[in-house]
């Protein structure tokens, strides 16, 4: 038995082959933002624990009496990843301006071209392929 969509992914009336085909696209893109915001976060994490580990490297080559490895390293301890920033300050950077920007964007899309109703144009893909099989 094929698939038909419930009410919350059902093509709203009035909406159009390419309304519902664009908004599926920009759904999309935000999904790829939200990938791309993960890695952003990795990137935030795996910056902190480095910086831990390095701190902890630059506290025993002092203590083997290599100081000038020591104090050469302890320059990137605590030291900015972008002029003026650590990382925390990138994220929230973008979470607060292109993240939001985005996620506001894509539901006002939704809103105007699906009433607000989130993947409808992957339920009908789901319909028509499970359609097509039973053919």
């Amino acid at each position: 038995m094929a698939y038909t969509p419930d009410q919350d992914h059902r093509r709203p009336e009035g909406a159009d082959d390419q309304a519902v085909e664009a908004a599926g696209m920009v759904s999309e893109a935000l999904e790829t933002v939200e990938r791309a915001r993960g890695h952003l976060y990795s990137f935030h994490q795996l910056t902190g624990s480095a910086h831990a580990t390095l701190d902890q490297a630059v506290k025993l080559l002092d203590k083997a009496g290599h100081d000038d490895l020591a104090r050469h390293l302890a320059e990137l301890v605590g030291r900015d990843v972008l002029p003026g920033r650590w990382t925390f300050q990138i994220v929230e950077e973008y979470d607060d301006g292109y993240y939001a920007a985005f996620r506001e964007l894509e539901g006002e899309v939704r809103d105007r071209l699906t009433g607000g109703r989130r993947h409808v144009y992957e339920a009908e893909l789901k319909q028509r392929s499970q359609e097509a099989g039973e053919a």
